[in-house]
């Protein structure tokens, strides 16, 4: 199969064309999912002249079964609990303040190094575009959405290259919109549909982060 993207700032590029309809205006934020959103993020924001900021998310495992989410956290404080795995594991309210603090420093420290001094972007009643440079299972983003709804945005638009054919249904209830390029019936993983798929480095996050000013607005 051929790769239908040359790299991430190539697919950003053209996700911003399916997105031309938000530029301009005054109430949009684009929010990448990092590591690998932000160079796609970073060339959605730029094109439509949007405040930009990272979305970091940690999975809340089960203290006895890590890989089991019992929830997530977010860039901002937002925090989503799923309740039914939670009461059917027994853990209890001083395990779960343990894994949240544990995940709060890790998520801390992922935002010090990405975005120093800078404060996160506002949310609370603005048009978000969520940028990742693709969706396989779409868990991260669910998780991602489902704590980002707590910060209240007045609309939530989830945006990638590429992803599974079934991934606008499989969103439908945590996402306002979704805008996808390219959604092949054969998909096997993000990686196969782009000629370069290196991983992004932390200096790459942070040296996209720093082209914006305090406001999130490119310099």
């Amino acid at each position: 199969m051929e790769s239908h993207f040359e790299d991430r700032p190539a697919a950003g590029r053209l996700l911003a064309g399916a997105l031309r309809a938000y530029a301009g205006r005054s109430d949009l934020v684009v929010l990448a999912l990092a590591r690998g959103g932000v160079p796609v993020g970073y060339e959605v924001a730029k094109a439509l002249g949007a405040e930009f900021d990272v979305l970091i998310v940690r999975k809340l495992g089960l203290p006895h079964h890590p890989e089991l989410a019992m929830g997530a956290i977010a860039s901002g404080g937002a925090i989503d609990l799923n309740r039914n795995v939670i009461a059917m594991s027994g853990v209890t309210q001083r395990d779960i303040e343990g894994v949240l603090a544990q995940e709060y420093r890790e998520l801390t420290r992922r935002e010090a190094l990405y975005r120093g001094a800078r404060p996160a972007a506002r949310i609370e009643g603005r048009t978000v575009i969520v940028v990742d440079d693709g969706i396989a299972t779409g868990a991260s983003m669910r998780a991602a959405l489902k704590a980002l709804r707590t910060r209240k945005p007045a609309k939530i638009i989830v945006a990638v290259p590429v992803a599974p054919i079934d991934t606008r249904e499989r969103l439908q209830d945590v996402a306002d919109e979704f805008v996808c390029v390219h959604s092949p019936a054969d998909f096997q993983a993000v990686g196969q549909f782009y000629r370069n798929f290196g991983q992004t480095s932390d200096d790459e996050v942070r040296t996209l982060l720093a082209q914006f000013d305090s406001t999130g607005a490119l310099r």
